[in-house]
């Protein structure tokens, strides 16, 4: 009846400040991959269950000092950007784009250099316990089929865009769709070539409508790709008021903020997922909740870019889909554990200010820090939610993406002195302090995608 029955002691959200602990559980998942039947121990079919397994092939028990986690989700990576991981992250954004990532992104025009880049990532992110991740490619439509095509046979649930940007006077000669007309053909004919590779997967890939920002593109093609999401139902995503620059630009234009100019030209929507936002009005995150558009936060980016802390906790409690982005390369690191920690740590700041000169009453933003538990939620439960897709959650009818966290690795091992520490408290000092290399294993869909030693 069941492909794996694992048993094992697990976290998973309940609710975005309450994290189940599921201790000693019987986990049968389907051939399918999908997670059929979660038994407790006091449940009636669970000794049962474990007789007619515990010598099969399909059994599994996660050994002592290891926990199972939900895979991670990425709401925002730009997998070209991985060649610049670390460089540049002392400039304006402006000047980043200009400077260095433009420059760099238009190398995937050479298929072989996209091959060895493209590779290295969808791994590094897999190893990083990431099996769900939202890419931006770059212009190039061969590159980004690529791209699509290494997730689906590494067995990451990539979620991939084809980079729109046809503004001349925003982007370089050398890095640019040809013309609107050329960036929308391209863009429908990548879609449809994405659908085809989605067949052959268990896990799934999918395409992504990708305006890369207002500031890059034309209204023609703005609507055109708004248009398109409709026509062939696809996700979308860019970039929505990321930075004091970026605000600005689409205030000039429009008259009006980013949130209110991308639902004007079709582009937020139940699968969109719009990065940063730093910059919402009240207004706009109603808008955002109205349309289920969901916010992907980038913490450690926004650290750099974004001239400023996003109030995440207010949006969320206005009912606002959340999800977490590594941002590479305008986030340095492809862990979302170091990113959930920093949204911690955001959200701290933001609530407790950061000016010494002013007083304590007059510093920060109250009400305005958040939990691990809650960071936990955004890059799980809270990222399939935004994705609109069975995922992030330890529950029944939920796909099987998981990793395996020994605690117990001599070069990373967790200061676990106390045989009788609560669990939840062994969570959260896996949350702040886990390693890549206490990541061992990581199943997406079932599937087995990465083995550590």
């Amino acid at each position: 009846m069941y492909t794996n029955v694992f048993l094992a002691t697990a976290f998973s959200s309940k609710s975005p400040k309450e994290v189940v602990v599921l201790k000693d559980c019987l986990f049968c998942i389907d051939e399918q991959g999908i997670i059929d039947r979660i038994v407790e121990p006091d449940h009636a079919d669970y000794e049962r269950i474990l007789d007619e397994y515990v010598h099969t092939h399909a059994f599994r028990k996660i050994d002592e000092g290891s926990y199972l986690l939900p895979g991670f989700i990425d709401l925002h990576v730009h997998a070209s950007q991985w060649a610049q991981a670390g460089t540049a992250l002392d400039i304006p954004l402006h000047e980043w784009l200009s400077t260095y990532t433009f420059p760099s992104e238009a190398k995937f025009a050479d298929l072989e250099y996209a091959k060895v880049v493209y590779e290295d990532v969808v791994q590094t992110l897999i190893a990083n316990g990431t099996t769900t991740a939202l890419y931006f490619a770059t212009v190039h439509k061969e590159a980004s089929v690529l791209l699509a095509e290494i997730c689906a046979e590494r067995g990451q649930r990539g979620l991939v865009g084809k980079v729109v940007m046809d503004l001349a006077q925003e982007c370089p000669d050398f890095y640019r769709d040809k013309d609107t007309e050329t960036a929308l053909r391209d863009t429908e004919e990548f879609i449809l070539k994405i659908k085809e590779i989605a067949k052959t997967t268990k896990q799934g890939v999918y395409p992504v409508v990708t305006p890369r920002f207002i500031p890059t593109c034309t209204d023609e093609v703005l609507e055109g790709l708004g248009a398109l999401a409709a026509k062939h139902d696809t996700h979308i995503q860019s970039h929505c008021s990321e930075s004091d620059w970026a605000h600005q630009h689409v205030q000039e234009r429009f008259g009006k903020n980013d949130a209110q100019a991308l639902h004007d030209f079709g582009l937020l929507q139940d699968k969109s997922v719009m990065a940063h936002c730093n910059f919402l009005s009240d207004d706009d995150a109603k808008l955002f909740a109205e349309t289920g558009s969901a916010v992907a936060h980038c913490p450690v980016s926004n650290a750099y870019f974004a001239n400023s802390v996003i109030p995440i906790k207010r949006f969320a409690g206005m009912g606002v889909d959340i999800g977490l982005g590594s941002d590479i390369s305008g986030g340095f690191s492809p862990s979302l554990y170091d990113n959930s920690r920093q949204a911690v740590m955001s959200s701290r700041m933001l609530e407790d200010g950061v000016d010494p000169s002013k007083s304590a009453e007059l510093r920060g933003v109250n009400d305005s820090r958040i939990t691990i538990a809650e960071a936990f939620y955004f890059v799980t439960a809270g990222g399939g939610a935004s994705l609109s897709l069975p995922i992030g959650r330890l529950e029944e009818g939920y796909a099987w993406d998981v990793q395996r966290i020994d605690t117990t690795v001599p070069t990373a091992k967790l200061p676990l002195f106390d045989v009788n520490e609560p669990l939840l408290d062994i969570f959260q000092k896996m949350m702040y302090l886990v390693r890549p290399e206490n990541i061992r294993e990581v199943w997406v869909q079932g599937e087995l995608v990465h083995s550590r030693g």
